[in-house]
């Protein structure tokens, strides 16, 4: 566990991962091992089509989940793939008898039957357009990083989200490694990246759903970082970054970015067009962190 800036507990979280269950190279005790050593508090095990539960691997928590998917290579016909996080047990899907002839929107429901939620995995790589997102219902967050899609140059989907925030979707964000370390994912390496800093002081599951669900969380690769808003002010707090930048559907530059050295604090006044504002955060090694998105 860590203390924030603010002297809270938070629990690091690694919400997307696979092992040799499915497509992964490494078991699930060696990923457990790999990301215990890594400073991780808790991680979920999310195979393809393969429900992970509850458990504990070579000292290290394991949350339930599971990843599902519609459509396989080809963006154009659609290409869904959903996280299933804290369900309470297996949601009634099966590979053999499902894929290729149920919606994404069949995952999130039975996802949400099974009392999980449905978090919608590397949009980026998997080109998922404002107008097709915009259709489905029921989606409990969106990866606005997924290290793994490093290997198509997609690995950011902020772009997406502002797209999508720009149309009133203002989702929970998540950063994930989407860890593999197979043949095809290699150039990523093997080093834990990506995860989610939760307001915690527990790592049960319901504790961490709870918290989870509240948005009591931010989305790093590394640095800290916390935004408020206090009118049509907004203020941020954050591990000493070398660039801010206030996101939002607003174009206008002005204000909008900050450069320079060990930057901690900074404020940012809303426009009057804008409807949303969310932050980032740049740190001196290249490492990123994204706040909640604050609806105006």
């Amino acid at each position: 566990m860590y203390r924030d800036l603010f002297g809270k507990t938070r629990v690091k979280l690694g919400l997307h991962q696979h092992t040799t269950r499915t497509d992964g190279r490494f078991s699930p005790e060696e990923v457990a091992t790999l990301y215990r050593k890594a400073g991780y508090d808790a991680i979920a095990l999310t195979d393809h089509w393969v429900y992970s539960e509850d458990d504990c691997l070579c000292g290290l928590p394991i949350l339930a989940g599971a990843e599902y998917h519609v459509g396989v290579c080809d963006a154009g016909a659609g290409v869904w793939h959903i996280l299933c996080l804290f369900a309470d047990r297996a949601p009634d899907l099966d590979r053999a008898r499902d894929f290729g002839h149920v919606t994404a929107q069949h995952l999130i429901d039975e996802i949400h039957a099974a009392n999980g939620l449905a978090v919608l995995a590397h949009p980026a790589w998997s080109l998922n357009t404002t107008e097709s997102v915009k259709a489905l219902k029921g989606l409990d967050g969106v990866e606005i990083f997924n290290t793994v899609s490093r290997n198509t140059a997609r690995d950011d989907a902020s772009l997406l989200v502002d797209l999508y925030a720009t149309n009133g979707l203002y989702f929970p964000l998540l950063a994930s490694d989407d860890f593999h370390h197979n043949d095809h994912t290699v150039a990523t390496g093997i080093d834990p990246t990506a995860f989610v800093m939760v307001e915690c002081d527990s790592v049960a599951p319901s504790a961490l759903k709870k918290a989870f669900t509240e948005g009591r969380y931010y989305a790093s690769t590394g640095p800290e970082i916390h935004l408020r808003r206090e009118g049509d002010t907004f203020f941020l707090d954050c591990s000493p970054a070398s660039k801010v930048c206030f996101h939002s559907n607003s174009v206008a530059s002005r204000g909008r970015t900050i450069f320079g050295e060990g930057i901690t604090h900074a404020t940012y006044e809303r426009k009057p067009e804008e409807k949303y504002v969310r932050a980032s955060v740049t740190d001196s090694e290249g490492r990123m962190a994204w706040s909640r998105i604050i609806k105006i």
